[in-house]
């Protein structure tokens, strides 16, 4: 990896946030997103691109439109998460704010993320409503939720937004494509788990913070406007949410709540299983099947993970079973 466009000084405050932007052959959707970014209210923050070796003019685009920004380029892909990993071990914000390129911030966005984040104390993660870009009074996620079956949701998803979720509120977690992380929780977990590669690496993490004590809180005013789809396709979300959905729950969901509750997930995963082979002949279908298969032949690393994030759980498991629906 390597860096261009350094712009802060070494004798300059750090910033109160790093903008962090995972990219991957994303040029097309830059000039909407720093548009985004160049209207903000709150101005304290510097702005990271993790570039994942794209083949695009993504990373010629923002050096000749956004020189200010940081550019933190692969030579080789990486994947998804282990971009976002690399560029927060360099950030120098005290706030580290995930943004995914398909987006377009509101100019209130930072704004709004640092009052909530000065307000909570105690909250880890301050989630964002993301609203659909082409509609942008449907909700994408009000705050992401996890089942009681085992299978991450967005809270309000498709919905119109009415302010029905605008009670600022504690939700089990943030969508990683536009949420804000303290530096010490984001240290403590050690970032994202490099073995997800893509999808749902925010739910894992989401759960780790729960069950270390911290809190994640809605900030409904810090709106994104999501090309939703436009980061992946459905092949890859299909393989990829099959198997990390599987290793989610496989890492941290509590003893006495997987006994609990194991009805309700194998039950879930059997109707994923049982919807795929209805539908075989398309190719999300074998994809998402394909990816339940490579999370049951994965769970032998993932229980050896599991000892370590149980062992580092300070929550009462009834305090977690109530964060679940």
């Amino acid at each position: 990896m390597y860096e261009s466009n350094p712009f802060v000084e070494e004798a300059s405050p750090p910033p109160f946030f790093s903008v962090i932007i995972p990219n991957f052959n994303g040029g097309r959707h830059l000039p909407d997103l720093f548009a985004g970014l160049e209207a903000q209210t709150f101005t304290d923050f510097e702005v990271i691109l993790a570039d994942d070796a794209s083949r695009d003019d993504s990373v010629a685009w923002v050096e000749k439109n956004a020189p200010q920004t940081r550019i933190l380029a692969s030579r080789e892909n990486r994947g998804f998460v282990a971009s976002i990993n690399g560029s927060a071990s360099a950030a120098l914000g005290r706030i580290i704010v995930l943004l995914n390129n398909d987006t377009q911030p509101d100019p209130a966005f930072l704004a709004e993320l640092a009052k909530t984040v000065c307000a909570h104390p105690r909250a880890g993660i301050v989630a964002a409503k993301l609203l659909l870009f082409d509609e942008r009074d449907r909700i994408h996620t009000a705050g992401d939720i996890m089942g009681r079956d085992g299978i991450p949701r967005n809270r309000g998803v498709w919905t119109i937004d009415s302010g029905q979720f605008d009670g600022s509120q504690e939700v089990f977690g943030g969508c990683g494509g536009a949420m804000a992380v303290r530096r010490e929780l984001w240290e403590a977990l050690e970032g994202f788990d490099e073995d997800y590669w893509m999808y749902l690496e925010d739910a894992d993490f989401s759960f780790r913070a729960q069950l270390m004590g911290w809190h994640t809180v809605f900030a409904p005013r810090a709106r994104v406007y999501h090309k939703l789809g436009a980061s992946g396709g459905d092949g890859l979300s299909s393989f990829y949410v099959g198997r990390n959905t599987l290793w989610t729950l496989a890492k941290n969901m509590p003893t006495p709540l997987l006994l609990r509750h194991a009805q309700q997930i194998v039950t879930a995963q059997l109707s994923i299983a049982a919807d795929a082979l209805r539908n075989i002949r398309g190719r999300a279908a074998r994809d998402r099947l394909r990816g339940q298969v490579a999370g049951l032949l994965g769970l032998p690393r993932l229980l050896r993970k599991r000892t370590t994030v149980q062992a580092r759980s300070t929550r009462h498991v009834e305090e977690i079973d109530s964060l679940l629906v």
